[in-house]
């Protein structure tokens, strides 16, 4: 749930108590503190869905998890040719020309 949605619950909620509370004809004191009770349960409510919300997304990532995700991720992908033969640090093929001896 996205928190936009979460904010026009709540504020539905609350229109909603508050059309209540003027149909059964609480006015006064006793109207404005049933209002702030709603508002309050509403307010818990919310602060729990947050709560569970962060509880389930996990905890920080570990170096290990980290190390994992990488080592299968690489096992997953597949065989990809080299790019730059060329690049810095790598060897260069041997030129053709005559067999030699050993893997003629």
């Amino acid at each position: 749930m996205s928190a936009v949605f979460r904010t026009h619950i709540g504020l539905l909620l609350l229109l909603f108590a508050e059309l209540l509370l003027t149909q059964s004809g609480l006015g006064g004191l006793l109207g404005a503190l049933a209002l702030a009770t709603a508002t309050a349960v509403v307010a818990a409510a919310a602060l729990l869905l947050c709560a569970a919300a962060a509880a389930r997304s996990g905890g920080p990532l570990t170096p290990m998890r980290i190390r994992t995700a990488i080592r299968d991720r690489e096992l997953r992908t597949a065989f990809l040719a080299q790019r730059d033969p060329d690049a810095r640090g790598r060897r260069r093929p041997r030129a053709p020309g005559y067999a030699l001896p050993a893997t003629a």
